[in-house]
Protein backbone atom coordinates (compact mmCIF):
# COMPACT_ATOMS: atom_id res chain seq x y z
CA UNK A 1 0.00 0.00 0.00
CA UNK A 2 1.69 3.60 -0.78
CA UNK A 3 1.64 6.47 0.95
CA UNK A 4 -0.91 8.06 -1.25
CA UNK A 5 -3.62 5.10 -0.85
CA UNK A 6 -2.83 5.55 2.91
CA UNK A 7 -3.53 8.81 3.07
CA UNK A 8 -7.01 8.46 1.36
CA UNK A 9 -7.65 5.57 3.23
CA UNK A 10 -7.51 7.74 6.60
CA UNK A 11 -9.43 10.77 5.11
CA UNK A 12 -12.13 7.98 3.91
CA UNK A 13 -12.78 6.86 7.41
CA UNK A 14 -12.64 9.99 9.19
CA UNK A 15 -15.64 10.78 6.35
CA UNK A 16 -17.14 7.58 7.08
CA UNK A 17 -17.06 8.54 11.28
CA UNK A 18 -18.63 11.89 10.88
CA UNK A 19 -21.27 10.63 8.41
CA UNK A 20 -22.57 8.96 11.51
CA UNK A 21 -23.28 12.28 12.85
CA UNK A 22 -24.07 14.61 9.97
CA UNK A 23 -25.32 13.92 6.53
CA UNK A 24 -22.77 15.00 3.89
CA UNK A 25 -25.53 18.32 3.12
CA UNK A 26 -24.18 19.56 6.55
CA UNK A 27 -20.55 18.28 6.27
CA UNK A 28 -20.33 20.94 3.29
CA UNK A 29 -22.19 23.71 4.49
CA UNK A 30 -25.73 22.95 4.58
CA UNK A 31 -27.41 25.26 2.17
CA UNK A 32 -24.79 27.92 2.27
CA UNK A 33 -22.02 25.40 1.28
CA UNK A 34 -24.25 23.85 -1.82
CA UNK A 35 -25.40 27.28 -2.73
CA UNK A 36 -21.61 28.46 -3.24
CA UNK A 37 -20.29 24.51 -4.61
CA UNK A 38 -23.81 25.69 -7.84
CA UNK A 39 -22.65 29.07 -8.33
CA UNK A 40 -18.70 28.21 -8.36
CA UNK A 41 -19.95 25.46 -10.86
CA UNK A 42 -21.96 27.86 -13.33
CA UNK A 43 -19.24 30.42 -12.98
CA UNK A 44 -16.52 27.92 -13.98
CA UNK A 45 -18.61 26.42 -16.74
CA UNK A 46 -19.81 29.67 -17.95
CA UNK A 47 -16.31 31.81 -17.91
CA UNK A 48 -14.05 29.26 -19.15
CA UNK A 49 -14.42 29.13 -23.27
CA UNK A 50 -12.92 25.50 -23.39
CA UNK A 51 -16.30 24.73 -21.84
CA UNK A 52 -18.42 26.18 -24.43
CA UNK A 53 -20.04 23.27 -25.80
CA UNK A 54 -21.61 22.30 -22.19
CA UNK A 55 -22.16 26.32 -21.79
CA UNK A 56 -24.24 26.40 -25.24
CA UNK A 57 -26.89 23.59 -23.92
CA UNK A 58 -28.06 25.45 -21.28
CA UNK A 59 -30.08 28.53 -21.67
CA UNK A 60 -28.35 31.96 -21.79
CA UNK A 61 -30.33 32.83 -18.41
CA UNK A 62 -28.40 30.39 -15.96
CA UNK A 63 -30.20 31.29 -12.48
CA UNK A 64 -33.47 28.69 -13.46
CA UNK A 65 -30.62 25.65 -13.84
CA UNK A 66 -28.52 26.96 -10.68
CA UNK A 67 -31.63 26.66 -8.70
CA UNK A 68 -32.24 23.52 -10.05
CA UNK A 69 -29.24 21.93 -9.26
CA UNK A 70 -29.05 23.19 -5.72
CA UNK A 71 -32.12 21.69 -4.99
CA UNK A 72 -31.25 18.33 -6.48
CA UNK A 73 -28.09 18.33 -5.34
CA UNK A 74 -29.89 19.67 -1.67
CA UNK A 75 -31.73 16.45 -0.90
CA UNK A 76 -29.21 14.35 -2.36
CA UNK A 77 -26.69 15.14 -0.35
CA UNK A 78 -28.79 14.49 2.62
CA UNK A 79 -30.37 17.89 3.15
CA UNK A 80 -34.02 19.60 2.26
CA UNK A 81 -35.51 17.13 -0.37
CA UNK A 82 -36.14 20.66 -2.87
CA UNK A 83 -36.35 19.19 -5.35
CA UNK A 84 -38.57 16.06 -5.13
CA UNK A 85 -41.49 18.51 -3.07
CA UNK A 86 -41.46 21.19 -6.09
CA UNK A 87 -41.07 18.72 -8.61
CA UNK A 88 -41.73 15.58 -7.66
CA UNK A 89 -39.06 12.11 -7.99
CA UNK A 90 -36.34 13.38 -10.39
CA UNK A 91 -35.31 11.70 -13.49
CA UNK A 92 -31.89 13.51 -14.48
CA UNK A 93 -31.42 11.19 -17.61
CA UNK A 94 -34.60 11.65 -18.67
CA UNK A 95 -34.49 15.52 -18.16
CA UNK A 96 -31.10 15.32 -19.73
CA UNK A 97 -32.20 13.19 -23.13
CA UNK A 98 -32.96 16.44 -25.50
CA UNK A 99 -29.21 16.99 -25.59
CA UNK A 100 -26.18 14.74 -27.44
CA UNK A 101 -24.22 13.86 -24.47
CA UNK A 102 -20.70 11.80 -25.48
CA UNK A 103 -17.74 11.63 -23.60
CA UNK A 104 -16.42 15.15 -24.14
CA UNK A 105 -19.52 16.48 -22.60
CA UNK A 106 -19.56 14.43 -19.70
CA UNK A 107 -15.89 14.91 -19.24
CA UNK A 108 -16.54 18.71 -19.08
CA UNK A 109 -19.05 18.65 -16.69
CA UNK A 110 -16.85 16.36 -14.66
CA UNK A 111 -13.96 18.69 -14.55
CA UNK A 112 -16.39 21.78 -13.85
CA UNK A 113 -17.99 20.40 -10.46
CA UNK A 114 -14.14 19.19 -9.65
CA UNK A 115 -12.77 22.78 -10.04
CA UNK A 116 -16.03 24.24 -8.71
CA UNK A 117 -15.78 22.04 -5.33
CA UNK A 118 -12.13 23.55 -5.20
CA UNK A 119 -12.44 26.69 -5.55
CA UNK A 120 -15.51 26.71 -3.25
CA UNK A 121 -13.78 25.35 -0.71
CA UNK A 122 -14.83 21.75 -0.39
CA UNK A 123 -12.52 19.78 1.87
CA UNK A 124 -10.31 16.88 -0.33
CA UNK A 125 -11.94 14.27 2.10
CA UNK A 126 -15.39 15.21 0.65
CA UNK A 127 -14.26 15.51 -2.90
CA UNK A 128 -12.73 11.79 -2.64
CA UNK A 129 -15.77 10.71 -1.31
CA UNK A 130 -18.30 12.93 -3.74
CA UNK A 131 -16.27 12.68 -7.29
CA UNK A 132 -16.92 8.60 -7.52
CA UNK A 133 -20.57 9.27 -7.66
CA UNK A 134 -21.01 12.27 -9.67
CA UNK A 135 -18.54 10.64 -11.80
CA UNK A 136 -21.01 8.03 -12.22
CA UNK A 137 -24.09 10.35 -12.36
CA UNK A 138 -22.37 12.20 -15.53
CA UNK A 139 -21.82 8.89 -17.07
CA UNK A 140 -25.11 7.99 -17.07
CA UNK A 141 -26.50 11.03 -18.42
CA UNK A 142 -24.65 10.21 -21.97
CA UNK A 143 -26.58 8.97 -24.65
CA UNK A 144 -23.86 9.26 -27.53
CA UNK A 145 -20.69 7.71 -28.18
Amino acid sequence: MSIDDTAIGARRAQVAAELADHTIYELLGGEAGIRRLVDTFYAVMDSDPAYGPLRRMHQPDLGPMRVSLFEYLSGWLGGPPLFVERHGSPCISHAHQPFTIGAAARDMWVDCMTQAMDESGVQLRYREVLMPALERMAEMMRNAD
